[in-house]
């Protein structure tokens, strides 16, 4: 009888382990697999391919190029404009963001359900008249400081409920989404509140060299969320929660504490998506960030991201996101309604829910 120890560790963009040695007996009488089995596999490299990340990500390529011949074919000129694009990609951007941060809490095994409250709490405060009196004394960046405290702090509170209060995510963050939203009406008074700051608007109603400011902002929230989930041991201790917590906490991981860091770096997502939106719309508001929940969570799901947590892409976040933008801005070009909208996407999150679990289900079978 020999022992053999292996470890396994995470690929670019799937699912972790907690880096503990598994222990393997193989008895005398243990076979090697198959040589058919082994060929069969070997003669499979497109079945490998599509299994894996590359092949999520090319599934999601597909479906974008589709809607965009849709809407070629639907609006014509209307959407192949280079100001539609930029108009889509701008509105990618700010739910873009909420969902690089949504992608993390949910690789971890968590959910946030007030993602728009918190957007929309984080804008009204860095709009007061106070805040902007004191950005216009000393510099617009206090606009973007408070509103980036404000979403840390209630991603603070989210993640201390959760993990040391144990309470169910789905509750606290309900409770924060009823909260952030109420605390919202009675700072702004259920007003709109202007943004007054020329040097902070145009600053971020900005382009470089063609390319919207909101959109490059976008880009690199998604290429730092990218090595910090798939390169740090930062996105290593996230997956290896999501995917076994009790397995996490024996390998030396502190879950309550990693679980609290998650709902913290989502909150701040939620700040710099109020300043973009802010910048965007010139605004504060408690009305900011309206069913951001449902959307950051369809586009994290459609992009591969397991809802069991342990596995986590921010490709596919990003072309999730996009695909979604995409088909809301041809649905309004062709004039169908938000409930239309609202419909296929339900429609859609099912579908990538079921094709999850019919994965998963084909991956567990021997």
């Amino acid at each position: 009888m020999s022992v053999e120890s292996t470890r396994k560790s995470p690929d670019s963009e799937g699912a972790s382990s907690v880096g503990a040695p598994d222990v393997h007996v193989k008895t005398a009488g243990e076979s090697a697999p198959p040589a058919a089995t082994v060929a069969s596999a070997s003669r499979n490299p497109l079945n490998s391919l599509m299994a894996g990340s590359a092949g999520r990500n090319l599934g999601l390529v597909i479906a974008l190029v589709l809607l965009c011949i849709v809407g070629v074919a639907t609006a014509g000129d209307r959407f192949a404009s280079v100001d539609n694009i930029m108009t889509i990609l701008r509105l990618a951007a700010v739910i873009g963001v909420v969902s690089i941060g949504m992608t993390f809490v949910i690789s971890g095994g968590g959910i946030d359900l007030s993602v728009g409250a918190i957007v929309a709490l984080a804008s009204v405060w860095a709009t007061t008249l106070a805040t902007q009196t004191m950005a216009a004394d000393f510099h617009w960046i206090l606009m973007v400081f408070t509103a980036l405290a404000v979403g840390a702090g209630c991603g603070l509170i989210n993640g201390s409920l959760i993990a040391y209060g144990r309470i169910a995510p789905f509750i606290a963050t309900l409770a924060m989404l009823a909260a952030a939203r109420g605390l919202a009406e009675i700072i702004a008074q259920r007003r709109t509140q202007i943004v007054t700051n020329r040097d902070f608007i145009d600053f971020f109603q900005a382009s470089v060299l063609g390319v919207p400011v909101l959109v490059i902002i976008f880009a690199i929230v998604a290429i730092i969320g990218w090595v910090l989930l798939n390169r740090t041991t930062f996105g290593r201790r996230t997956l290896a929660v999501g995917g076994n917590a009790e397995a996490a906490r024996l390998a030396g991981i502190k879950v309550q504490r990693q679980t609290m860091y998650l709902y913290i770096l989502l909150g701040l997502a939620c700040g710099l998506a109020a300043v973009m939106l802010m910048a965007r719309t010139t605004t504060g508001t408690s009305t900011h960030g309206g069913l951001y929940e449902l959307d950051a969570i369809a586009a994290v799901v459609i992009g591969g991201t397991l809802l069991s947590g342990g596995r986590g892409t921010i490709v596919g976040t990003v072309f999730g996101v996009l695909i979604f933008t995409t088909l809301t801005n041809v649905f309004t070009l062709n004039n169908l309604g938000i409930s239309t909208q609202a419909v296929a996407k339900g429609i859609i999150i099912i579908a990538a829910v079921l094709l999850q679990q019919r994965v998963a289900a084909r991956r567990g079978s021997p």
